[in-house]
């Protein structure tokens, strides 16, 4: 579905993203993990077109889509959820979700039908749909963030650190819901820095370090190999 291919990113002299290549097959979880500084999160913002790069190109469902307009990729079904949500905090739960329905062409009627199927799925968001969502936990802002990416249909759902500062049973149920979206029939790209988590859920992972890809491989061998162990999950 997603194809990258020698991908450099440049922050002017400086490189951040280093001749990478990577795939994401249509129907499967793929992790890109790695510390603070890999250049994971530019990787992800030139995928769906918030940066350009200075090299390389990026085909989605086989179509070049290097260098497009942002709301132009969302409208191909390739859905970017950023590091922090991002969801508008002065707005109701609700009126964030349906927010959701403006890159696209849909009745009203039928995308309330599909909110109900959302908040089925997220039951925290249905108890709280008149509460601002600036009030909600981090985990129920999380929540919300991803259920606005459902509601725009995405082919290909891109996650930016969906832990980052939740609490381990939190970060749990945040997972659970992105193996369910997978398996509902998204596909998913997922950068995290808790290896851990992102590597028991994904099929396949890639390993970056200062801007390349060092390692990659099956998910569950990356789990044993052991400098993924010492380096991302704290064993020695």
């Amino acid at each position: 579905m997603l194809k990258v291919e020698g991908l450099t990113v440049k922050y002017g002299n400086i490189t951040a993203v280093n001749n990478i290549s990577f795939e994401v097959p249509e129907g499967k979880i793929i992790a890109l993990i790695g510390n603070n500084g890999a250049g994971k999160t530019t990787t992800l913002k030139t995928i769906s077109c918030l940066l350009k790069p200075s090299n390389g190109k990026i085909l989605f469902n086989d179509r070049d889509i290097t260098g497009q307009k942002p709301h132009d990729i969302a409208k191909q079904g390739l859905i970017h959820i950023p590091e922090g949500r991002h969801i508008f905090p002065q707005l109701t739960v609700k009126e964030n979700l349906i927010i959701s329905s403006f890159s696209r062409t849909i009745k009203y009627k039928n995308f309330k039908l599909e909110i109900e199927q959302v908040l089925d799925t997220f039951p925290k968001l249905r108890e709280r749909q008149k509460q601002l969502a600036g009030t909600l936990s981090g985990g129920e802002q999380q929540m919300l963030a991803i259920a606005r990416g459902i509601l725009q249909k995405p082919k290909l759902l891109i996650l930016d650190e969906p832990s980052m500062g939740l609490a381990p049973l939190i970060v749990e149920d945040v997972f659970e819901n992105i193996k369910r979206i997978n398996k509902q029939g998204t596909t998913v790209l997922l950068v995290e820095q808790n290896a851990q988590m992102a590597l028991s859920v994904a099929d396949y992972g890639y390993v970056l370090e200062v801007g390349d890809v060092v390692l990659e491989g099956n998910a569950a061998s990356l789990l044993e190999d052991s400098s993924v162990k010492k380096i991302y999950l704290g064993e020695m």
